[in-house]
């Protein structure tokens, strides 16, 4: 192997492994996320007061930590019936693990008419590797659910949490 090639891999490796956001986990995202539904950022969440932030992940999943004030709806289980008293014209994040599921929930709220709908980029994943916190009830919690040995992965910060 030449210097040159050498050098480029251990870029990589250093990319993929400890610095931010990686370029594998940003290449995993464009390949998960439709093109036309809305994404958004973390540091937009923070500055958007109010919005109606959704946890598409299961009930064990919300338990262990989630997004402040986040309300569970889940994937599994979710039901129009969970939204019904929330207003249409408000904006609404949802977020799961990656950005998958919430993707999907995402769909369907945009289909029973609310307006303006966001994926929550990288979701919970993504929100814990920037350094955003995560809660248990009212308290911070470094725990998040890694929702698998596989999935977990992708979580560089935090202590991860399977069951």
């Amino acid at each position: 192997m030449n210097l040159r090639l050498i050098l480029i891999i251990f870029l990589l490796a250093i990319n993929i492994s400890s610095f931010g956001q990686s370029l594998a986990y940003k290449t995993l995202l464009k390949g998960v996320y439709d093109k036309d539904f809305p994404l958004m950022h973390p540091e937009e969440l923070q500055n958007l007061e109010d919005a109606i932030v959704l946890d598409t992940r299961e009930k064990e999943e919300f338990e262990v930590s989630h997004l402040k004030d986040a309300r569970w709806v889940g994937y599994d289980t979710f039901s129009m019936e969970s939204v019904k008293n929330f207003s249409k014209n408000q904006p609404v994040v949802v977020y799961c693990s990656i950005g998958a599921r919430s993707q999907n929930i995402g769909k369907k709220l945009h289909e029973a008419g609310f307006e303006k709908v966001y994926n929550l980029y990288g979701g919970i994943f993504h929100w814990v590797n920037e350094g955003y916190p995560v809660f248990r009830n009212a308290s911070k919690t470094e725990k998040v659910h890694g929702y698998s040995r596989t999935w977990g992965i992708w979580l560089n910060k935090g202590e991860k949490v399977y069951n």
